[in-house]
């Protein structure tokens, strides 16, 4: 992923999350928030330390930035996103993060139609 798709300052972060919506499942919870100007989506995830070491932190990250690189042209462009894993992605191996992912951005209703 590029510098673009990445959010990193916190008054992006507060921003998404107070005029964001949010949708969960077990493992993730996704806040979503449109922003008309943006020619692409932006991404910014949080593994806090109560999920693992920073072995397993860094590792839930890169699938995730995986899981959003697969996934880009189906996902709506003109959206921030902020991605806050739980504590069960620990114990996901890339395919089950990846099919996490895909559901609940379907619930989130951020999926392009195919």
């Amino acid at each position: 992923m590029n510098k673009r798709q990445r959010i990193k300052k916190n008054e992006e972060f507060q921003l998404v999350f107070k005029n964001g919506k949010s949708v969960a499942n077990r493992q993730f919870v996704v806040y979503s928030l449109k922003k008309e100007s943006q020619q692409q989506f932006r991404i910014g995830l949080s593994v806090s330390k109560k999920v693992g070491n920073a072995v397993t932190r860094n590792r839930i990250k890169r699938y995730l930035r995986q899981s959003f690189l697969e996934l880009k042209d189906d996902i709506k462009n003109d959206m921030d996103y902020i991605i806050i894993a739980r504590h069960q992605a620990a114990s996901l191996d890339f395919h089950e993060t990846k099919k996490s992912m895909e559901h609940v951005m379907r619930i989130a209703r951020v999926l392009k139609k195919r």
